[in-house]
């Protein structure tokens, strides 16, 4: 196979580690879907943009989460052994700039955009979304930057659209031409 001279290559070898630029680059490429991790005790709600969720096992029903150490959320994540994740659809790009930090609404405040409620586990799940997760906190596991949390799927609402909302190329819509 012919590689053309622009594009640049990462070998994993023992000597040199995968750079951490050319590994965002390649990553940006991937189009994600965009979620909602959100726990709460009554009303005080946290909840975060991300894009590292996706199903573990149907038999039980199962999903996977990866959220930062250094995330605001993660304390209470694990202190009320309960999150939803939810899905967005192609509509929900303010929810999920607001989620992300990307506006001036902070803590609970977030919660004023969008329409929220509970199911199973008492987390906050958004009554509109692609489709919604609400699990409790099987278990954790440890990676150097991120907790990787498991949960089994309680309930599931799945009122949404058809279309989800993704993140590629930095951006979120649809994906950019690459």
């Amino acid at each position: 196979m012919m590689i053309p001279d622009t594009m640049k290559i990462a070998e994993q070898t023992n000597a040199l580690p995968i750079d951490a630029q050319i590994f965002r680059a390649a990553m940006k490429k991937v189009a994600t879907p965009v979620t909602i991790i959100a726990t709460g005790n009554g009303d005080v709600r946290h909840g975060m943009t991300a894009s590292a969720v996706c199903s573990l096992s149907d038999q039980p029903p199962m999903i996977l989460a990866c959220v930062n150490r250094n995330s605001a959320i993660l304390p209470h994540l694990r202190a009320n052994g309960c999150f939803s994740a939810n899905f967005l659809d192609e509509c929900q790009v303010e929810l999920a700039q607001c989620f992300a930090g990307m506006t001036k609404m902070y803590g609970s405040d977030r919660f004023n955009l969008g329409t929220w409620t509970t199911l199973a586990t008492g987390a906050p799940i958004l009554g509109d979304a692609l489709s919604t997760f609400d699990c409790r906190l099987e278990c954790e596991y440890d990676s150097p930057t991120h907790a990787v949390l498991v949960g089994r799927v309680e309930a599931i609402a799945n009122e949404g659209s058809t279309r989800a909302l993704i993140y590629a190329g930095g951006r979120f819509g649809l994906p950019a031409p690459i």
